[in-house]
């Protein structure tokens, strides 16, 4: 574990491991040993030990290709920060109102980085199970919130995505044409939906949360088996995520 005032080179032990943390920003939410060496300005073995500290301790986790990338633990601390904490508390309760009219999983999704972070999810007994967890990030072409969230990303996200369309499935669109397009209707309808584009078996619905001109998330559902019913679904999304955006702007 990381020892608080222990010096490595001059520096405490705890300055390198921020230093180490400091790295990972919206441009770079996955990086590699030598990259985050390089980057933090510590020595490949110091930083190689202070890594596999951060990640027992849950601040970083490993990807598949032996990668690290920001952990659960840190994400938790994370969401005590007071933007993330009100937008999940404001955005419960129109939450479990989605829940009761559609039966179905209810995700709140905001943008991190280059992808979709799942803030909160509302589910019960009778709707299936989830395919993605709280604190996961998720594509933002593959799902419903992450297209609505890429629709209106910041053209250096919008970019960094087009640069690596990999596939979830075999149905995930990875032509750049044909994702712009579908860009395009995202934000002529005001929804975003996939159909077995993340998960196999599973298809998504979701609408954006904005007030003034600012996108604070997008809110969706997500069932087993076929495209939940457009005229049931989206006005119960279409109403909660206009209470949640009403509510965030009267409290500003």
């Amino acid at each position: 574990m990381v020892a608080g005032h222990a010096k490595v080179g001059g520096q405490s032990v705890t300055s390198r491991a921020l230093n180490i943390l400091a790295t990972f920003n919206q441009a770079h939410p996955v990086q590699g040993l030598s990259e985050i060496a390089r980057r933090s300005g510590t020595p490949v073995a110091t930083c190689h030990r202070l890594l596999g500290d951060l990640v027992e301790w849950g601040a970083l986790s490993k990807t598949p290709d032996g990668q690290y990338q920001v952990g659960h633990r840190l994400w938790t601390l994370g969401m005590l920060a007071p933007v993330q904490k009100g937008l999940r508390e404001v955005a419960a309760p129109y939450m479990h109102d989605v829940l009761f009219a559609t039966r179905h999983v209810v995700n709140l999704f905001v943008l991190e980085g280059s992808r979709a972070l799942l803030l909160e999810r509302i589910s019960g007994t009778a709707v299936g199970q989830p395919v993605a967890r709280v604190g996961e990030r998720l594509p933002l072409h593959t799902s419903a919130g992450g297209k609505v969230l890429l629709a209106y990303a910041p053209p250096s996200v919008v970019e960094r995505v087009f640069g690596d369309l990999s596939r979830d499935t075999r149905h995930s669109i990875v032509d750049p044409l044909r994702l712009r397009r579908e860009l395009e209707r995202v934000r002529e309808r005001g929804y975003a939906t996939t159909v077995e584009e993340h998960a196999l078996g599973t298809s998504g619905l979701a609408v954006p949360v904005a007030s003034e001109g600012r996108l604070h998330g997008a809110l969706g559902v997500v069932s087993v088996g076929s495209m939940p019913d457009l005229d049931r679904t989206l006005p119960a999304l279409q109403v909660a995520a206009n209470a949640i955006a009403r509510t965030l702007s009267e409290g500003t």
